[in-house]
């Protein structure tokens, strides 16, 4: 028997299914923030992670009536962004070494004294993740700021599970030494 999830947003689902441009406006509005997020982080291009996020959404519309709630429609939708993603690097074999500082998000509140160190910190880490090599980058990625395990990160990248924990502890090692290197770690 299949696993059925009971979404919070099923609602606007079945509605969008039906064919409500104002349920799929809802659906879009909800999710494009953190799907752009997904897209930016793999592509390392804030441009590109919009034509990603739009692309995606497109498919997700188009597949909406094939989604059938084997699991929720964040973890669905999350599935078609990576894979677009990927594909757009995969096409491109782009060099995404330049990471544009007006797009970044803030992260923590500058209220707070102590807030404005750690957000150059944290633009550092973003600079040195960057500056990875591509298939580093996107299993980092992934994996840290995704969440997927390596398993899944090989079924995505269509490689061996070994082979994606290879590249992440190799990853790893050379964000540490980018960050040595610009004097941000000990």
């Amino acid at each position: 028997m299949e696993a059925v999830y009971i979404d919070k947003h099923y609602g606007l689902v079945a509605e969008c299914k039906q064919g409500s441009k104002k349920a799929c406006y809802e659906l879009y509005r909800l999710y494009s923030k953190a799907m752009l997020n997904v897209a930016y982080r793999i592509v390392g291009n804030i441009e590109e992670a919009e034509d990603v996020l739009q692309e995606s959404f497109v498919d997700a519309f188009a597949k909406l009536k094939d989604f059938r709630q084997e699991t929720t429609f964040g973890l669905w939708l999350k599935q078609i962004v990576v894979n677009r993603a990927i594909n757009l690097l995969r096409k491109r074999r782009l060099d995404l070494t330049e990471l544009e500082d007006g797009h970044l998000e803030n992260i923590v509140d500058k209220e707070e004294d102590d807030q404005e160190e750690i957000q150059y910190q944290v633009a550092q880490v973003k600079q040195a993740i960057q500056l990875l090599p591509e298939g580093y980058r996107i299993v980092l990625s992934l994996y840290l700021l995704e969440g997927y395990d390596h398993e899944e990160i090989g079924q995505i990248l269509k490689i061996n599970e070994n082979t994606s924990r290879t590249q992440f502890l190799r990853a790893k090692r050379k964000l540490m030494e980018i960050l040595r290197q610009k004097g941000n770690v000990a």
